[in-house]
């Protein structure tokens, strides 16, 4: 796995709660590229769970978009927008475990909508939720300008 640069970004505002790594509240996800998906690297912690010991599933849907956006942007090159996503819990997430990995994956581009395949992996490599993101692609022009997208470039990728 290659580790993907978190680039410096123009705007002030940039205090994204899934990858800032300066967020005093966020998850500060870490990704890598692995071939054609992207890997988010995830270590939980208590601040984030629902009933003792498990990961909240809000969280886990923040870990999943957030992963889906760096798909966007590291592999189809632009920004975007989730439109859609649809969950499958089927194991839980626990808080006292060591790293997960949430894995993203471009399916299709159609229709100006990127179909994005999504699970969160245990540290035994056990698959504990799944989803699929529609995101609505932002031309990039539009996202150079207006969404303050680096280039793919920036990733060092």
């Amino acid at each position: 796995m290659k580790l993907i640069t978190n680039p410096p970004r123009a705007n002030l505002g940039y205090n994204c709660y899934g990858c800032a790594p300066h967020n005093p509240r966020g998850l500060h996800l870490q990704f890598f590229e692995d071939g054609d998906e992207i890997v988010g690297v995830w270590k939980p912690h208590p601040d984030f769970q629902s009933y003792e010991n498990i990961v909240h599933g809000g969280v886990q849907m923040a870990l999943m978009d957030e992963t889906a956006c760096w798909v966007m942007m590291v592999k189809v090159g632009t920004a975007g927008f989730t439109q859609t996503m649809r969950f499958s819990f089927l194991k839980h997430v626990y808080v006292n475990q060591k790293e997960i990995q949430i894995r993203g994956k471009l399916v299709e581009i159609k229709g100006g909508i990127a179909y994005i395949e999504l699970r969160i992996l245990d540290p035994e490599g056990e698959v504990r939720t799944t989803a699929l993101a529609e995101y609505f692609v932002v031309p990039e022009k539009i996202a150079l300008r207006r969404l303050q997208y680096p280039g793919k470039e920036a990733f060092g990728i």
